[in-house]
C-alpha cells in the first residue's frame, strides 16, 4: 500500500471512533455496557465504510523464471526395434529427462515421432514410417520466436518427407542422439523398384531396380523376379569395395489381364544379418486397351504441352495432337479435347454430332465464341473484345464425381475475354469465376450431359500455369493430375450414372494409407449427405471379417482402412437405407519400409548437426551430450518481475460486513428501548 492510503485508514479510524463516541458517550445520558457494545458496532460499521469507499489496493510482486525450452524427440517407428535399440532409446530418454541439472535450466518438452509428431513420455515403436521432416516443421511451430536445442534420438532412417537435413530452423541447434549398431554388416539390399501402376496387354512394361551394397570383399549376387512358381527375369550382379550399387532395366511381358503380383529378390551365398531387404513385392495391372485422347488445336500454347503431360501421368492414356483438318476418323478417340474452336473446327463438331465422342472444350483470346455459341447450347457467350483475368472458385457441392479443393484459391488467373457467360439445361459447375475477387457467378470449369453425351468447359487460357503453382504449393505434380484425370475419366466413361460410386486401387503396399472412397446420389442424381454407408472387408484366405462405416467428407464418403495385414480382401460396401451396393477387391502387398535398415543413418545425422550449429552423439555419450547442453551459455532463464494489484478486502464481503453490523446495532437497540 502507498502512503496515502495509509494516511487514509488512519484517519478512518479516527473519524470512526470520533463519531462513535460523540454519539454514544457525549450524547447519551447513560454509559452502560450496552451503550459500549452500540459504540463499537458503530466505530466498526463507519470504519468498514470509509474502507470501502478509499478501496487500499495492495501490490504484490513475484519473480517468474521462464526457462528456455529444451526438446527431445524420441523416435517411435518400427525400426528402432528392428535394430534391436528400443530398450536402449528409452534408457537414453529417461536418462535425460530425469537429470537434475537440466531439469534446473530448461523446460523439458518431449515428443514422439513417426508419420507425426506429438508430445509422449512413453513409447511403444509400432510406428509404420519416419518423417524427420515433421519434426522439424511443428516444432518451429510450438516454439515460434524462441532460440531454443533440440535432441533427437532415433536411427535416422526416414522413410516418408521431405529431406530433414535442412528443415529445421539453423538458429536452433539439433544434438542426435544416434542409435543402432554402426558396424557394417554384409547385406544385399533392394532400394528401390519403380515400375508404373498399370500395362497393356501383349505388350512389355519396363521395370528399375536400384541394388545396394553394404561390405568389403568382392561378391556376385543373384536377382530374380518371379511370378507364382514362373521365374520371369533373372540377372547375375557383382559388386565391390568400390562398386557399392547396382541399377538394373528390364521389361517384362504383360501376357495376361488384370492384376499381377510379382517378387523381385537379391541373394547370395553370404549369410546376412537382415534378409528381410532382400525381398520387395511389387504389382502391376494389366489392361487390354489404352484410352486414346485427342487435342485438336490451330495454334501452338504451353496449354497443350502441359495438358498432354498431365493427361498423361495415368498409363492408361495416350493423347496425340491434331490440327483441326488432320483428324478424320473419330471412332478411336475417347475424348475430343477442342482447343479454342474456331471456324476452323466445323468439321470436326459436324463428324462429332455423328461420331457422340465427348468433348473438352477450353477456351481463351483466340475463340470464336460466335461461331461455339452455333455448335452448343449447354453455354451461352456473350463476349467483348476486352481481356479479363478470371480467378477460381472452388464449388464444394459439385458432385458428378469425387474431387477435393487441391488449392484453386491460390492458382493464378486464367485468361479469357470479357463478357457474360450464362447456363443452359442441366450444367454442374466444379469452378465459378471471380474478377479481383468479385464473384461473377459465371462458371469456369463445367460439366455438362445431354442424351449420354458428356462436354466439359475450361473457360480460360494459361491452364499450365496452375499445374505449376500446384507443384510449388505439394513439390509434386500429383494432386493436380489427379484432378486432370478425373475429368478425363469422367468424359472418357460412356456408361448411365450409378446410384453408388466406389473409388479404390487394385493394390496397396503395407505401410501405405489404404481409403476407399464413396458417391451415394439420390433418384435426381444429386449427392446424398444423409446415406449410411457401411464397408464389410473379408480377409480371402483366413475369411476375417472386419466391419466399418465410411464418414462424410467435403463431398464423398470415405473409410482409412490402415492396419489391415497383407494378404488379399473382397469388399462390399452398402448403403443401409436402399440396400444398395458395390463389391470389390484388393490386395496389399508385404512390405514393411522401417525393416529395410541395418544400421542408423549416420552421415545424414552429422550433417544436421552441422546445418544447426549443433552436434551429434552415439548412444555411449549421453554423458557428453548432458556436458554440452549445461555448457552452452546461449541457453538461459529469463527472470521477470510480475507485479499484480489486489484490494485488501473484497468489496463484496466488506458490503456484508457492513450491513450485518449496521443490522446487529438495530436491534441490540430495538431490544433495549433505544429506539
Amino acid at each position: 500500500m502507498t502512503t496515502n492510503t495509509i494516511l487514509l485508514l488512519l484517519l478512518s479510524l479516527v473519524i470512526a471512533g470520533g463519531l462513535s463516541y460523540f454519539q454514544y458517550f457525549f450524547k447519551a445520558k447513560s454509559k452502560s455496557n450496552v451503550m459500549v457494545l452500540l459504540a463499537f458496532l458503530r466505530f466498526l460499521a463507519i470504519f468498514a465504510l470509509l474502507v470501502l469507499l478509499i478501496n487500499p489496493i495492495v501490490t504484490k510482486n513475484a519473480l517468474e523464471v521462464t526457462k528456455t525450452p529444451l526438446a527431445i524427440a524420441v523416435d517411435n517407428s518400427s525400426s528402432i526395434t528392428a535394430l534391436k535399440s528400443d530398450k536402449k532409446v528409452t534408457e537414453l530418454y529417461r536418462e535425460l529427462v530425469s537429470n537434475p541439472a537440466l531439469q534446473e535450466k530448461f523446460e523439458i518438452q518431449s515428443y514422439q515421432f513417426d508419420t507425426e509428431l506429438k508430445p509422449s513420455t512413453a513409447f511403444d515403436f509400432k510406428g509404420k514410417q519416419t518423417n524427420l521432416d515433421a519434426v522439424a516443421q511443428n516444432l518451429k511451430s510450438i516454439n515460434r520466436n524462441t532460440v531454443f536445442p533440440t535432441v533427437i534420438i532415433t536411427d535416422g532412417n526416414q522413410t516418408t518427407g521431405n529431406d530433414y537435413v535442412y528443415r529445421f530452423d539453423p538458429l536452433n541447434k539439433v544434438y542426435p542422439l544416434i542409435v543402432g549398431d554402426t558396424t557394417t554388416f554384409f547385406d544385399l539390399k533392394i532400394n528401390q523398384l519403380n515400375v508404373n501402376k498399370y500395362a497393356f496387354h501383349k505388350n512389355k512394361f519396363p521395370v528399375e531396380v536400384f541394388l545396394q551394397y553394404a561390405g568389403d570383399k568382392n561378391t556376385t549376387a543373384d536377382f530374380s523376379i518371379v511370378q507364382g512358381n514362373s521365374v520371369i527375369a533373372k540377372e547375375k550382379v557383382s559388386f565391390s569395395s568400390s562398386k557399392k550399387t547396382a541399377t538394373l532395366n528390364l521389361l517384362l511381358p504383360a501376357d495376361k489381364v488384370g492384376l499381377q503380383v510379382f517378387k523381385a529378390s537379391i541373394s547370395s551365398n553370404a549369410k546376412e544379418k537382415n534378409s528381410y531387404n532382400n525381398i520387395k513385392n511389387f504389382a502391376v495391372e494389366v489392361i487390354d486397351q489404352k484410352s486414346v485422347i485427342a487435342i485438336v488445336s490451330a495454334i501452338n500454347h504451353p496449354d497443350i504441352a502441359a495438358l498432354k503431360r498431365s493427361i498423361e501421368s495415368n498409363a492408361q492414356r495416350k493423347v496425340i495432337l491434331v490440327k483441326p483438318n488432320e483428324i478424320n476418323l473419330l471412332q478411336d478417340i475417347s475424348v475430343l479435347v477442342l482447343y479454342q474452336p474456331t471456324a476452323a473446327f466445323k468439321t470436326i463438331f459436324d463428324n462429332n454430332k455423328l461420331a457422340g465422342t465427348n468433348t473438352f472444350i477450353i477456351t481463351g483470346t483466340n475463340t470464336d465464341f460466335n461461331f461455339l455459341n452455333q455448335q452448343q447450347n449447354n453455354l451461352i457467350f456473350k463476349m467483348s473484345n476486352q481481356r479479363e483475368d478470371y480467378l477460381s472458385e472452388f464449388q464444394s457441392q459439385f458432385n458428378l464425381f469425387a474431387t477435393d479443393n487441391i488449392g484453386f484459391e491460390n492458382f493464378p488467373p486464367l485468361q479469357n475475354l470479357f463478357g457474360t457467360i450464362t447456363t443452359n439445361g442441366n450444367v454442374s459447375v466444379l469452378l465459378s469465376s471471380k474478377i479481383r475477387n468479385v464473384s461473377t457467378n459465371a462458371p469456369l470449369l463445367a460439366f455438362a450431359e445431354n442424351q449420354g453425351k458428356r462436354t466439359a468447359f475450361l473457360l480460360g487460357e494459361n491452364s499450365w500455369k496452375w499445374r505449376m503453382q500446384s507443384h510449388i504449393d505439394n513439390q509434386s505434380f500429383e494432386k493436380y493430375d489427379i484432378f486432370t484425370d478425373k475429368i478425363i475419366q469422367y468424359l472418357a466413361s460412356a456408361t448411365s450414372r450409378k446410384s453408388l460410386v466406389v473409388t479404390h486401387e487394385s493394390f496397396y503396399n503395407s505401410g501405405e494409407a489404404i481409403v476407399i472412397n464413396a458417391q451415394y446420389f439420390n433418384k435426381n442424381y444429386e449427392f446424398d449427405e444423409k446415406a449410411r454407408l457401411t464397408i464389410n472387408v473379408t480377409n480371402a484366405v483366413t475369411k476375417q471379417t472386419k466391419n466399418y462405416d465410411l464418414l462424410k467428407g467435403n463431398n464423398s464418403f470415405s473409410v482409412n482402412l490402415d492396419g489391415l495385414a497383407a494378404g488379399k480382401y473382397n469388399f462390399s460396401v452398402k448403403e443401409l437405407n436402399t440396400n444398395t451396393s458395390y463389391t470389390g477387391h484388393f490386395e496389399i502387398l508385404d512390405f514393411d519400409i522401417e525393416k529395410q535398415f541395418v544400421n542408423p543413418d549416420v552421415l545424414k545425422m552429422k550433417q544436421l548437426a552441422l546445418q544447426t550449429n549443433g552436434k551429434a552423439f552415439f548412444q555411449n555419450q549421453v554423458a557428453e551430450l548432458i556436458k554440452t547442453l549445461l555448457e552452452n551459455k546461449e541457453y538461459k532463464s529469463i527472470e521477470k518481475n510480475i507485479s499484480t494489484k489486489t484490494p485488501l478486502i473484497d468489496w463484496v464481503w466488506l458490503l456484508i460486513l457492513i450491513v450485518a453490523l449496521l443490522t446487529t446495532e438495530w436491534f441490540v437497540r430495538k431490544y433495549n428501548g433505544l429506539l
